[in-house]
């Protein structure tokens, strides 16, 4: 049986707060009057975005565009404000960049008020990781439902309305917004704001909780918020090192028994003078770790970026040439970066640089921005809500033209669990320490080396087994692979090439571009009837394949 727990929020803390947040109608339908200015806001935005945006219609088409802000128009007067401001989310959302949309976790001008509770999305699930101290019963309890419906169609409900990149954002910031009375009601999860419904679950336990919002801002990330209670054990084991310090800007710490230097950079921007302290620049903070890097003991770089939601780009340079001048660490083996869902904007620009500069092994989850981007974002306040739009004003393309990457896929995946972190174990960091380079277990060398011995066979199997070992759940192969194939065939290796298009084509079946580069193959061994089956297969998965097309069509002709 299901235990129902009535809890409260803390009055003390309201108090603190300006007055007019707790004000808040519960679906009330606006007066003629406020509808038009919602109206007129609607408009106003529909006007601006086209001429602010770099590229507006990029993921969305003019004509979505138009029918969503034409819908909401239709309806502004028989909503609620609230759920004319997710309407607004939605449609930022539906832009299709993490910078561009409304940003409720961030707006003072929203109102929205918070369950006193902040949710994480780990490995194994939504848990509550941090409560307010009267609900410490609650710290650590995963969620199962919220109101009638399961946690799971509230995070893809509410996914809807968050600014993103990639997929990495929405696991960032959703479980922020499922904790806002105003988002929840809106989407009709929770029908009254003051009593919402949270079915949990600790130690295989089920009870329903009743949480009452409170108008308090919320942290991003692990800070936590003063007089609150964290899952963390802190009284048996020692705090990771990524969650020491996470409100300092940049730090690092040297580990004397495994001769690490250990960096954590929280954002790209330099730390401003305080109570007399003076300004401490990126620049001048690199210098000093590399110095230490070159007068001490170091055979492990480790640079931490998993929390940088970013800054400004432009402070990246010292730290690129500092690593490629550190020839102590900038090796195989010996260079890691940590990245994870927050590695957004400038620090996805420096993890560009890293990649492409440096011998970096990139460990944990998949950036939270995409290699390529839009950015640079400017408000566009509404006249009269005098809510903050933002509009992304530049494209950034720091990878290859072509490259279309939801993210910077990790090296080595390293996946937080709840009880890791209950437990203040760092995944990732287990995984670098333990981590040995061993270039004969490359991949690439592997199907080489099956290859030449004639053995496709073990060559699938090697293929397989990479791919289905966790540690490689974000690494796709196919590239590598790809051209692997491609180094056979121009030294007329061509049935090598042949064998390893078609088992990349077997790890890959839904891309189009495995199937041209083994009707290439095909074609340069005579085999025609083959080549126009892989042709015919590509264009299928891709229409827009100019080759493939061609192709298909001289070999129809044949």
């Amino acid at each position: 049986m299901t235990k129902r727990i009535m809890l409260p929020g803390i009055v003390g803390i309201l108090l603190l707060v300006l007055c007019d947040s707790l004000v808040i109608a519960q679906g009330e339908q606006l007066d003629q009057h406020e509808a038009q200015q919602w109206r007129e806001d609607l408009r106003y935005l529909a006007e601006q975005l086209p001429l602010r945006h770099k590229n507006l219609f990029h993921s969305m088409t003019k004509e979505k565009f138009e029918t969503s802000v034409h819908q909401l128009d239709e309806r502004i007067p028989t909503l609620s404000r609230q759920q004319i401001i997710t309407e607004f989310a939605r449609i930022g959302a539906r832009i299709g960049d993490g910078h561009s949309g409304i940003r409720p976790l961030r707006d003072p001008k929203l109102n929205f008020r918070f369950y006193p509770i902040k949710l994480h999305f780990f490995k194994n699930g939504i848990f509550i990781q941090q409560a307010e101290k009267s609900l410490a019963s609650i710290v650590g309890a995963k969620v199962l439902n919220i109101g009638d419906a399961s946690v799971d169609e509230v995070y893809n409900a509410t996914a809807e309305l968050v600014p993103r990149d990639n997929e990495m954002t929405l696991k960032n910031l959703t479980p922020f917004l499922i904790s806002q009375a105003e988002v929840l009601h809106a989407l009709g999860f929770v029908q009254d704001m003051e009593k919402a419904e949270f079915t949990i679950e600790t130690n295989g336990k089920k009870r329903v909780v009743v949480l009452a919002p409170m108008p308090l801002g919320s942290t991003l990330g692990f800070g936590r918020n003063p007089g609150w209670v964290d899952a963390r054990d802190e009284t048996k084991t020692t705090t990771p090192l990524w969650l020491k310090d996470p409100e300092n800007l940049f730090w690092f710490e040297y580990m004397t028994d495994n001769r690490t230097v250990y960096v954590q950079l929280n954002a790209i921007a330099n730390k401003p003078s305080i109570e007399g302290r003076p300004r401490e620049t990126i620049e001048d903070f690199f210098r000093t770790v590399f110095d230490f890097v070159r007068t001490h003991p170091v055979d492990r770089f480790i640079l931490d970026l998993r929390m940088n939601g970013g800054g400004s780009s432009e402070l990246n340079k010292p730290i690129i040439h500092g690593l490629i001048r550190a020839d102590k660490v900038n090796q195989a083996g010996k260079l890691f970066v940590i990245i994870g869902r927050r590695t957004f904007s400038a620090a996805q620009n420096l993890v560009n640089e890293l990649e492409e500069h440096t011998n970096a092994l990139f460990v944990g989850e998949p950036t939270g921005g995409r290699p390529n981007h839009y950015g640079d974002a400017v408000r566009i306040i509404l006249p009269n809500s005098g809510i903050a739009f933002f509009a992304s004003t530049l494209w950034h393309q720091e990878a290859g033209a072509r490259d279309n990457r939801a993210w910077t896929a990790p090296h080595l995946a390293a996946e937080l669990t709840s009880e890791e972190y209950r437990s203040n174990i760092d995944p990732a960091m287990s995984l670098i320490m333990k981590y040995q380079y061993d270039p004969s277990k490359d991949l690439v060398q592997l199907l080489m080396d099956a290859v030449r011995a004639k053995q496709y066979s073990v060559a699938e199997q090697r293929f397989k087994e990479f791919l289905d070992d966790p540690v490689h759940a974000y690494v796709s192969a196919e590239g590598q692979v790809n051209s692997l194939g491609y180094r056979f065939l121009n030294r007329g290796q061509t049935e090598d090439a042949i064998e390893i298009f078609k088992v990349n084509a077997k790890m890959y079946p839904n891309s189009s571009n495995v199937y041209d580069s083994l009707g290439e193959a095909y074609l340069k061994a005579g085999r025609k009837d083959l080549a126009f089956q892989q042709y015919a297969q590509c264009l299928k998965l891709d229409p827009t394949n100019a080759n493939a097309a061609e192709m298909v069509k001289r070999l129809q002709a044949k």
